[in-house]
């Protein structure tokens, strides 16, 4: 394995193991220390912060002009939609089950690459999206007796259900941005994008946060998620997307299951019962399916 190939590998891993985390460390100070909507408006603020400070370190790279609104388009699912269904799904609904449903991802990016770059779907792939949706609506209309902080658990789960549709067409989209782009540029000014398109959305829910009284238990918990949920991932992510392909690159998520469930049990924030377990199996078998090689099918 070639050196490119091994960072790229080592990026998305990387990302996948702090969104593992995040679907615990990010639920716990919703609603107590800051609303769903004012945490997204929190993590693109200061994304953006952070990418336009360290593209001062970097060489000026000008933007097409062409290219903004494909980036503008990329933004609105990638820093915006996705973000929103994400955060507010997860404020509604378990860790546990938000974990299991961002798999569903890599079927999305099947779907959607077939719908625009008119792959063939084969039976082995259209097998495995029917298991691996099934097993997310299992999960959507399960009504878990696990109530601690999760008001609303099939409404958040049908929002954390289209937050992986809209990260699935966010890979696609900005693939071909990452051969033209660097990773630095490229989020700099998505984020920037970001910021502004959730504003008229988040603004009320971010100014109502009492900053100034935070303790420091939610205040380092915001801070991993602007700083590694949201500026690292998004930065490992693109990167891997140069030498991998949207469906490797979105591929790792499988791991998100394991390290939340895992996590989320560690520290008491979500229970596990047969339900999740059989909807689990049934999305990862689905995933599975969908990404066999030719031979299999």
């Amino acid at each position: 394995m070639d050196k490119q190939r091994f960072t790229a590998i080592l990026c998305a891993l990387s990302a996948t193991t702090i969104y593992g985390l995040n679907h615990t460390i990010a639920k716990v100070i919703m609603p107590k220390y800051i609303s769903a909507l004012g945490l997204v408006q929190l993590r693109v603020v200061g994304a953006a912060i952070l990418f336009w400070t360290v593209s001062l370190l970097f060489p000026k790279e000008n933007i097409d002009r062409k290219d903004f609104i494909k980036i503008g388009i990329a933004t609105f699912f990638g820093m915006c939609l996705n973000m929103l269904m994400f955060i507010k799904g997860l404020s509604l609904s378990t860790p546990i089950n938000s974990s299991v449903i961002v798999t569903l991802t890599p079927i999305m990016v099947m779907i959607l690459s077939a719908f625009f770059l008119k792959e063939k779907i084969r039976i082995t792939k259209g097998i495995g999206i029917f298991v691996g949706f099934g097993g997310a609506l299992l999960l959507i209309l399960n009504g878990s007796n696990f109530s601690v902080n999760a008001p609303n658990i099939p409404l958040g789960n049908s929002m954390m259900f289209i937050n992986a549709l809209c990260y699935g067409i966010y890979l696609v989209l900005i693939k071909p941005m990452t051969q033209k782009y660097s990773s630095i540029t490229l989020m700099k000014w998505m984020f920037l994008g970001g910021v502004f398109m959730n504003l008229p959305i988040t603004f009320n829910e971010f100014i109502e946060v009492e900053w100034s009284f935070l303790p420091f238990e939610a205040t380092w918990r915001m801070t991993f998620v602007v700083v590694g949920t949201t500026f690292l991932t998004y930065l490992f992510n693109v990167y891997a997307l140069k030498t991998l392909s949207p469906t490797t690159v979105g591929a790792f998520v499988y791991l998100q299951p394991l390290i939340g469930i895992m996590f989320a049990l560690y520290t008491g924030n979500d229970a596990i019962d047969f339900v999740k377990i059989l909807a689990t199996i049934l999305v990862l078998s689905g995933v599975y399916l969908v990404t066999q090689k030719k031979k299999l099918a």
